[in-house]
């Protein structure tokens, strides 16, 4: 039986809750099978309302959804409301919930020592190049020394094949880059290690006290949705919140 949620292992203060989906435990019918999260997949509205729901029998209020375009702004999970364009979110109140959802790109949920702010962002490569790790931090406003970070499900280096104009972007952006990439059976293509990139831009922020990694969306179908593998497909959620 697969389990329906992943929680971080990570020495996060003890109001600090955080979970991660995976693709079961939901009501969902192929190609979103089951707990698709997403309400612009193509999956029937009345499938991922009630995935939601089932969530947040799991969550004290209804999480910070964003629009996630990609790019790196960030939103405080307290604001107005809506759908915001965003790529990350912020809290600091007891029971807000940011989120983010993924099938493929990394999720990366932060918070700090003392427990008074928390974070998700959605990184892929397009966000981690354009910076939203670094929004993100700068947004939680406390020394980055005190921050701890978790690496949930994304592409693994073995499925992540990208073309050199990713990885010359990325070697532009620093040199050390070069660790992430190694040469792809296909002439001309890379291979990506997504969650060495993102330990590289922690790592340049401050944030040595980096968790998670490792497990591949794109080789464990049972688990894990994957827009690489798949295409079509649903929606995974990574959301923290303090308690």
């Amino acid at each position: 039986m697969t389990e329906t949620f992943i929680s971080p292992d990570w020495p996060a203060p003890v109001r600090v809750r955080a979970l991660s989906t995976t693709r079961a435990g939901g009501v969902s019918q192929a190609p979103y099978a089951s707990l698709n999260l997403g309400t612009h997949v193509g999956d029937r509205p009345e499938a991922v309302a009630e995935n939601r729901r089932l969530l947040a029998a799991h969550l004290p209020a209804e999480p910070c959804w964003l629009n996630q375009v990609h790019g790196a702004r960030v939103v405080d999970a307290a604001g107005p409301g809506g759908l915001p364009d965003a790529d990350a979110a912020f809290a600091r109140e007891t029971g807000q919930v940011c989120a983010v959802m993924t099938a493929d790109c990394l999720p990366v949920l932060l918070c700090d020592r003392s427990g008074q702010v928390v974070a998700a962002a959605h990184a892929g490569w397009r966000g981690l190049h354009g910076g939203v790790l670094e929004a993100t931090v700068g947004a939680m406003a406390v020394p980055s020394s005190q921050i701890l970070a978790w690496l949930g499900p994304a592409i693994g280096p073995d499925a992540f094949e990208v073309g050199e104009e990713v990885r010359a972007r990325f070697m532009a952006l620093d040199p050390a880059s070069a660790k992430a990439f190694r040469p792809a059976p296909a002439h001309g293509k890379w291979m990506a290690d997504l969650y060495l990139l993102a330990r590289q831009r922690l790592a340049a922020l401050g944030v040595s006290a980096v968790h998670g990694g490792g497990a591949c969306t794109v080789s464990d179908a049972q688990r894990f949705f994957s827009y690489r593998r798949d295409g079509t497909t649903g929606r995974m959620a990574s959301l923290i919140w303090l308690e």
